[in-house]
């Protein structure tokens, strides 16, 4: 059986993931696809997870966790969605690093699903924002509490994927950039789905009419209507044509609560994320999703 985990991160729409693979669950059955209720496994997997730091899981507790969550049915494919399976949100940055715990749970989690194939999929985000962020989602009314010492201008998500690399290099893993997301939305959940190229999925412009305005989004499915031959690459690329003439200015900007950055600072963050996904985009064993 092939068991994805799209373990968010924190703020990267994490739980609009789940909500729109479930508008496609028919679609998804018929391809032996199973997106169960995260409710049913979030806390299960975690209790079985925390038991694996002093011995090895117990005989059978894969497979009733699966029934669980399965209700006794076969599958392919199983997808698991938590945001919070690295940690939560006031642990996320510590000792100079995003996640600092993320290989050891992912180790866990290899461990107890020895049987299966395992996928793991990783949005990531400019720091500018990401942090700022993750701070107001976390207890801490200081932000430099929260950055526990961290130095913001030195943390890499390259870093937290090599981590994950050099301790699973077994665990395909894909990579996209949050502010990617609406035009490789449709993508992502072809690739969670671990579905082949085909029509258009339940929502896949749902992110982009956030942020493009009433008439630039009708002329755009109107433009998909009467081009119904187009590859998933051509939508994508008439997606950021149309995105660069109709964008909403107000929904693109973003403010930052926290941090007291000065634009320098800003630019010189953004420079460095930019650099960092080249460089994630080049790692081999890693698929990054780009527009």
């Amino acid at each position: 059986m092939e068991v994805v985990l799209h373990a968010g991160v924190h703020e990267t729409e994490a739980d609009r993931v789940v909500k729109c693979l479930l508008r496609n669950i028919d679609r998804l059955h018929a391809e032996g696809v199973s997106v169960p209720s995260p409710g049913s496994y979030r806390r299960p997997l975690r209790d079985a997870l925390a038991l694996l730091s002093d011995r090895a899981p117990d005989p059978g507790a894969r497979q009733q966790l699966l029934t669980r969550v399965l209700d006794g049915k076969e599958t392919d494919r199983l997808i698991l969605s938590n945001e919070n399976f690295f940690c939560v949100p006031k642990l996320a940055v510590s000792r100079g690093k995003f996640y600092p715990l993320a290989e050891t749970k992912m180790a866990d989690f290899r461990e107890f699903f020895s049987e299966d194939h395992i996928e793991l999929f990783l949005a990531i985000r400019n720091p500018v924002t990401y942090l700022p962020a993750v701070f107001a989602a976390s207890p801490h009314d200081d932000f430099a509490t929260f950055l526990d010492g961290t130095d913001p201008l030195t943390l890499r998500w390259s870093e937290l994927i090599d981590r994950l690399r050099l301790t699973l290099p077994d665990v395909e893993l894909t990579v996209w950039s949050q502010e990617d997301t609406p035009l490789i939305w449709g993508e992502l959940l072809r690739q969670l789905g671990g579905l082949a190229e085909g029509p258009a999925m339940a929502g896949e412009f749902d992110i982009l009419q956030e942020i493009m305005s009433g008439e630039g989004i009708e002329r755009f499915v109107s433009y998909l209507t009467d081009h119904p031959e187009l590859s998933e690459l051509q939508r994508r690329r008439a997606a950021a044509a149309f995105l660069d003439k109709f964008a909403l200015d107000e929904a693109m900007e973003e403010e930052l609560e926290g941090p007291d950055w000065d634009e320098l600072t800003v630019d010189l963050m953004t420079e460095l994320y930019e650099d960092d996904i080249e460089e994630i985009a080049e790692m081999p064993g890693v698929r990054f999703l780009n527009p």
